[in-house]
């Protein structure tokens, strides 16, 4: 006992800061929102209960909904301070699975996985992917673009090179995740976007002028109501440095994206003001636009169906540029000298030529929802 006196009276150890939570346990990390130190049990409880509370307020689900998770792979789950790479989606499935088990949401959960077909980029993570199915006990879906649209990602850059190679890949990406979600007759799609990525969007959205995604849908945290397959962004408030370890690993093929740069001037203002993050995401929730404005409207590919404010979506007509070996078709948005839009111009020559094509690559296909 008198041990114990001597030990809780000794200077050094009641100088030592504890958790602000349990005040019994060493701080781990200092949470960048609130700029709590809290020890990591602290911060797991925490943290699985803020994303309940985000659900639980948004209405992102309702029981017996089947909700497809988009996994890109990562080390095994646990949020932080664990050894290795930890992705977003990663930890997605694993808190979505928890609280699913924990609050009796009655959800049906799968994972859905893209295989972009990039030689050493995917290949460990679908891996981990594979891993994740028998560890959480979620069925899982791999959809690759090789079997959607008759090209690999690898293919893609070998005909257009390094440059504008992110353009394909993020449409293919998008409409290959909607495709899978609609193979597993999903009624939710999840991803694992955080306030990170939200707030990059909206800067990159600022710096394109791009009106329309500004005003639309980034800053949402449930977008494509009016869809055949809405998605969902659990992790819209939370900070990237309290889902991953390490920032996840970009493509082999992306080092000079433009939302690279975005992405580095997002990290600056964190280091500067922590909360710049959130403010960025609450600035693009209040921005309006005037009645006078008009904003495209949205319908329908004309030749697989895909949502699109075009006669074609923007898949159908990169892929269409692939196969006739005009890669460039659809990159440029750039006004011609009577105002009309070049993409408007090469769509309508597309929908011309499409009778009569003799094309036997692989085209978009029709969406089955």
């Amino acid at each position: 006992m008198g041990d114990v006196e001597a030990s809780s009276a000794n200077p050094k150890r009641a100088q030592g800061r504890l958790c602000s939570i349990c005040g019994e346990k060493r701080p781990a990390l200092k949470r960048p929102k609130t700029l709590e130190e809290i020890c990591r049990e602290c911060f797991y409880n925490v943290f699985e209960d803020e994303i309940h509370k985000v659900i639980v307020e948004n209405n992102l689900f309702k029981c017996g909904e089947r909700v497809a998770i988009g996994a890109s792979g990562g080390k095994d789950h646990k949020h932080l301070l664990l050894t290795g790479i930890i992705t977003d989606s990663t930890v997605l499935a694993y808190v979505l699975s928890e609280l699913n088990r924990r609050h009796s949401y009655g959800l049906d959960l799968f994972l859905l996985s893209v295989d972009e077909g990039i030689t050493g980029y995917r290949d460990d993570s679908l891996e981990t992917v594979k891993r994740n199915e028998i560890q959480y006990g979620l069925p899982l879906k791999i959809v690759s673009y090789k079997d959607l649209y008759g090209w690999t990602m690898d293919e893609i850059v070998k005909a257009i090179g390094l440059k504008n190679n992110c353009t394909f890949c993020g449409v293919f990406r998008r409409q290959a995740l909607d495709r899978g979600a609609a193979l597993l007759k999903a009624d939710k799609l999840v991803t694992g976007h955080n306030a990170d990525d939200i707030a990059e969007t909206v800067l990159l959205n600022i710096l394109r002028g791009d009106i329309a995604r500004l005003l639309s849908r980034c800053t949402y945290i449930t977008t494509g109501e009016d869809g055949p397959i809405p998605r969902c962004k659990p992790f819209k408030y939370t900070y990237e440095k309290e889902i991953v370890i390490y920032p996840s690993r970009c493509s082999i093929y992306s080092p000079n994206a433009y939302r690279g740069f975005a992405r580095e001037f997002i990290k600056d203002l964190e280091r500067i003001r922590p909360r710049a993050i959130l403010d960025i995401i609450r600035s693009g929730e209040n921005f309006r636009i005037s009645t006078f404005t008009r904003m495209p409207e949205q319908g329908t590919c004309k030749r697989c169906g895909y949502i699109s404010s075009q006669k074609l979506c923007k898949a159908c007509l990169l892929l269409e540029g692939l196969n006739r070996g005009l890669p460039k078709l659809g990159i440029r948005r750039t006004k011609g000298h009577n105002g009309v839009n070049k993409d408007d111009e090469q769509q309508k020559i597309s929908h011309s030529r499409e009778k009569g094509s003799s094309l036997q690559s692989k085209q978009c296909g029709t969406l089955d929802f």
